[in-house]
């Protein structure tokens, strides 16, 4: 009996034993899973967190305010010029009178007219009583004095001179009058929805020659916007612009002794002139000051960084450097946030969309590209790539009859970039890439032959 009781208890102490050293490897080996647990929980954690930076870093940029970027304007536009995509917008669509910004109308007008052929910058110029007799910005011209187009064009760009500008207008139309409904028809073409001139220069009503003055109490006014969109017309239109709009200064005649000097302090030239290098911008290159007592302060400038061109707009500032100082915040918001990126480059072939179905050739399908490229004006750092989607617009195989030529244009692509609320489309055409010459009979014969056993074969498939 005695002996069973003591077996027992050892049984029972090895059992505990046994238990407690089970707990202890257990335990040892759960540590480790549980570190694993914690540390695979801190790294999801982590992913987590870079997610949402990348996210983040992706994201539209905050939409910018006057107040956000301290503007101290009556309306203002920041616009990039390639796409036309507008980034900053304050109050952009109000009609306002523009001042000498009006000018640049006239700078389009004449560079259209000197690429026509139908203006040389040699031509001489006349100066008839109008001009001699506008006031304010000038370079005192008289009655009968000749000048080159080239010559007075520059003492427009850069002196913002109202009789020069006259001057013009009047060789160019025979008279102011006829000039300024020559300026409202391109404003119409080039989509400006606000603007309208009563003269050429931007010069108040009563501020002109009294015996010049047009009929009625209207006067010259452009929104931001439409002031916009007339920088972008001469900056794509006519990228030779900057060869007058950055000269620093010009002597107009051998005799003035004193030459005249730019009124826009923002050129990038102006770094090293003690007077304005305050107001130096790297890659600014344009546009155009105004001033008017009713209009204030006003500036259109452009500038170009890494491949991007930007087109600021300012009116209502308060005094000639406050315009600058507003234009700078406006270009120094546009290149610290947004960046250009291509989508597709001009004469390329896009996946999915590589060929055109066509008739009567001796082939049936075209090969086709894009006529030109397409980009998007981005959140600096975004990726674009799942952001973007295109629709492609054939014209119909039974109107695109061999021959067809190289460069002929087959259909139209739409690309779009779509990011929370912001969208962005551009439409081009898709052209052929080689020619395709006209199938001859024997061949369109056999391919008919081929195509009614194609649609027979078909028809007896469905029926069954």
């Amino acid at each position: 009996m005695l002996k069973h009781k003591q077996t027992s208890r050892r049984t029972t102490w090895k059992r505990a034993v046994a238990i407690v050293t089970a707990c202890q490897i257990l335990s040892f080996a759960l540590l480790p899973s549980a570190g694993m647990v914690v540390a695979e929980a801190a790294a999801t954690a982590a992913k987590g967190e870079q997610a949402a930076a990348k996210k983040d870093a992706s994201a539209p940029a905050p939409k910018a305010t006057a107040t956000s970027l301290g503007l101290e304007v009556t309306s203002a536009i920041l616009m990039e010029a390639s796409t036309g995509q507008v980034l900053v917008d304050i109050d952009s669509n109000s009609p306002k009178p523009p001042a000498s910004m009006t000018k640049m109308m006239t700078e389009y007008i004449v560079m259209e007219k000197v690429e026509n052929k139908e203006l040389s910058w040699d031509d001489e110029v006349t100066t008839l009583e109008h001009a001699s007799l506008t006031e304010g910005s000038r370079i005192f011209l008289a009655q009968g004095d000749k000048h080159k187009v080239r010559d007075l064009y520059i003492a427009m760009a850069i002196g913002s001179a109202n009789d020069a500008t006259v001057a013009l207008a009047e060789h160019i139309a025979g008279s102011e009058p006829e000039f300024v409904k020559l300026m409202n028809e391109t404003a119409k073409r080039l989509g400006m929805s606000t603007a309208h001139f009563i003269n050429s220069t931007g010069l108040g009503r009563n501020d002109m020659p009294k015996d010049y003055r047009p009929e009625g109490t209207d006067e010259t006014v452009m929104s931001a916007m439409d002031v916009a969109k007339l920088v972008r017309a001469i900056v794509v239109d006519h990228p030779e612009f900057s060869e007058f709009t950055t000269i620093q200064s010009f002597k107009f005649r051998e005799r003035d002794q004193t030459p005249i000097t730019n009124l826009n302090w923002m050129l990038e030239a102006n770094k090293n002139i003690t007077n304005f290098k305050r107001y130096a911008y790297q890659g600014l290159d344009g546009m155009k000051t105004g001033f008017t007592d009713q209009a204030k302060y006003t500036f259109a400038g452009t500038a170009v960084r890494d491949n991007m061109r930007l087109i600021s707009v300012v009116m209502g500032t308060s005094s000639k450097s406050e315009r600058f100082v507003q234009t700078q915040k406006l270009l120094d918001h546009g290149f610290t946030s947004y960046e250009v990126k291509s989508v597709v480059a001009p004469k390329k072939v896009v996946a999915g969309v590589e060929e055109a179905p066509i008739k009567k050739g001796v082939k049936t399908q075209v090969p086709i590209v894009t006529e030109s490229g397409v980009a998007f004006v981005v959140p600096k750092g975004a990726k674009v790539d799942d952001k973007i989607t295109h629709a492609e617009k054939l014209i119909p195989e039974n109107e695109l009859v061999a021959p067809i030529k190289n460069g002929q244009k087959v259909g139209t692509i739409t690309f779009t970039y779509k990011d929370k609320d912001v969208e962005q489309k551009q439409t081009v055409n898709l052209i052929a890439s080689e020619d395709v010459e006209k199938g001859s009979w024997w061949r369109l014969f056999f391919r008919a032959i081929g195509d009614f056993f194609v649609d027979l074969f078909k028809s007896i498939k469905n029926l069954f």
